[in-house]
């Protein structure tokens, strides 16, 4: 369950204190969120988005693909833990060090029950103001992937197909999502 800690304000400095017992720490704004280590049901969804978004990097090398647990650290009050996400390449190579580059060009979630509203509200509002190019919600229970940008307000809402057409890139990534879905609820 996502837990907001306490009233106190949290740094990135403070997650170094915190016990290493499988949970997730993140601080957005000062404030800390826990959330616990991901369900089964939940890593399948990011293993074959994984798998298709490292076949489209090995095509189109603009990016390096990262899974969590990895911190994407925006300052000392911003750093969260998306399940995956792409960043771009340093001087054509794979970055060493997230400030390295400074931003995401994707971040996914895969909502869970205990974190969806912190997915949806705050980590949506956090990678809007940091320029995160896009944002995707992979929602197991409509069958669904939210995408939001920094450049509009409104989130869209795909359930047949999603296409990532990132700078630099010659062709776009195309998900059938139907095939999606069914290979990661085993319909």
């Amino acid at each position: 369950m996502y837990m907001p800690a306490s009233a106190r304000y949290w740094t990135v400095d403070d997650l170094q204190g915190l016990p290493d017992n499988g949970n997730r720490y993140e601080v957005i704004d000062g404030e800390l969120l826990v959330t616990p280590a991901p369900s089964l049901i939940h890593q399948r969804p990011v293993l074959v988005l994984c798998r298709a978004l490292a076949d489209y990097l090995d095509r189109e090398p603009i990016g390096d693909l990262v899974i969590s647990p990895a911190d994407v650290v925006f300052s000392q009050r911003r750093s969260v833990q998306p399940d995956l996400f792409v960043m771009p390449l340093a001087a054509g190579r794979r970055p060493r060090l997230f400030s390295d580059v400074g931003r995401p060009l994707l971040a996914v979630e895969v909502l869970s029950p205990s974190t969806a509203r912190a997915d949806r509200v705050e980590k949506r509002a956090l990678f809007r103001s940091e320029g995160v190019d896009e944002y995707w919600i992979v929602d197991l229970d409509a069958r669904t992937i939210e995408r939001s940008t920094p450049l509009d307000t409104r989130i869209e809402v795909f359930d047949d197909a999603i296409e990532w057409s990132p700078s630099g890139a010659s062709t776009p990534l195309t998900i059938d999502l139907s095939n999606y879905f069914r290979r990661v609820l085993d319909d």
